[in-house]
């Protein structure tokens, strides 16, 4: 990994945090991203499911029309039932 700083402060001031931390310039570089990028996956994370929660409670607060009642749920199987009756019948 190449190091340059355009500013000789920067470089300075990253140089002290990693003799501080007790380790290579590269290395505290390489760490501090790391906690970055994780952090905004938290962040990003934390977002997501609060998005889903409020997508869940809208859903729940309003009736389904894919969430069907008891009696289209028995039509639909007697339905499929006839349906492979009729099929086994052409196999035969």
């Amino acid at each position: 990994m190449n190091l340059r700083f355009p500013d000789p402060a920067q470089r300075a001031a990253i140089a002290a945090a990693a003799k501080q931390a007790g380790v290579s310039m590269q290395e505290y570089i390489l760490s501090a991203a790391y906690d970055r990028a994780t952090a905004v996956e938290q962040r990003f994370l934390e977002g997501f499911k609060a998005s889903m929660a409020r997508s869940g409670a809208a859903f729940a607060a309003e009736p389904s029309s894919i969430d069907v009642g008891a009696e289209q749920r028995v039509s639909e199987q007697e339905a499929l039932r006839e349906l492979q009756r009729q099929e086994q019948g052409r196999a035969a």
